[in-house]
């Protein structure tokens, strides 16, 4: 018999946490110096199926294991650091800031007797500018400009059963930028879509492709390969009007 996920109310999640916070200050004792919850639990916003994300933070120079893991119902991530490395980590500046941040911000805190938490809550902000603009010219080069690439040649190719897939990658790219470029975080996977639609800043076309992918029938390739261009047009439009040039006009050697 295949097995599936269990449901499983808030209550009866925030009796596990107890249980593992419980389990693991017995365990390692003043070692840990705090344990929270991030994620949609953290939001109170978990579904009967949401899984449960924990920080557990140690005393820098003390290492513990991290573990994801089946228990009974429920499907648990712990995600232990040193307290300097839990912060080296908020601190980092790459191209999933928008999708992880918020793991870093909005923490429930279960033990936490020196307020790391409400300490760590500001870190991902502190990253300059200059490096949100640097890590948006970079990604672009990595992902959507070889994205267009790949959904170009398909096209040409005939190759029309790959523009769905292509297209899907090219919007997901695209609320990754639109996050940095408005130093937001989304709140879960699951709502980004929504959530970067509301954001001031972003490029034209976006809208109609992710509308599209939402509610239109995604055998229309010619239309979906239509939407993907215009994208493409409103994303080097949106760069040009931040004054983000991602193109290299000398050779780098």
């Amino acid at each position: 018999m295949l097995a599936y996920p269990s449901p499983t109310t808030r209550e009866e999640k925030m009796n596990m946490i107890r249980t593992i916070t419980d389990r693991l200050m017995e365990r390692f004792g003043e070692d840990i110096i705090a344990v929270g919850v991030y994620g949609s639990t953290a939001y109170k916003k978990e579904g009967l199926y949401s899984d449960i994300e924990m920080h557990v933070v140690t005393k820098d120079g003390v290492s513990i294991p991290g573990h994801e893991f089946i228990y009974g119902k429920f499907k648990l991530e712990l995600s232990c650091r040193e307290k300097s490395k839990l912060f080296e980590r908020a601190r980092r500046m790459d191209d999933g800031w928008s999708i992880w941040a918020g793991s870093f911000v909005n923490v429930l805190a279960i033990h936490d007797p020196e307020g790391i938490f409400a300490e760590l809550k500001e870190v991902p902000f502190q990253a300059s500018e200059e490096s949100v603009r640097d890590m948006m010219r970079t990604f672009m080069i990595w992902e959507p400009y070889e994205t267009m690439g790949k959904i170009r040649n398909n096209f040409e190719n005939g190759n029309s059963s790959y523009i769905p897939l292509g297209a899907k990658d090219l919007a997901w790219q695209t609320a990754k930028l639109i996050g940095l470029a408005n130093r937001t975080y989304y709140t879960t996977r699951a709502r980004t879509y929504e959530e970067s639609l509301d954001l001031k800043s972003k490029p034209g076309g976006y809208r109609e492709l992710v509308e599209f992918l939402e509610v239109g029938d995604l055998r229309e390739k010619e239309t979906l390969y239509k939407l993907c261009e215009n994208l493409w047009t409103g994303l080097n439009a949106w760069f040009d009007e931040m004054g983000i040039d991602y193109r290299t006009h000398e050779l780098p050697f």
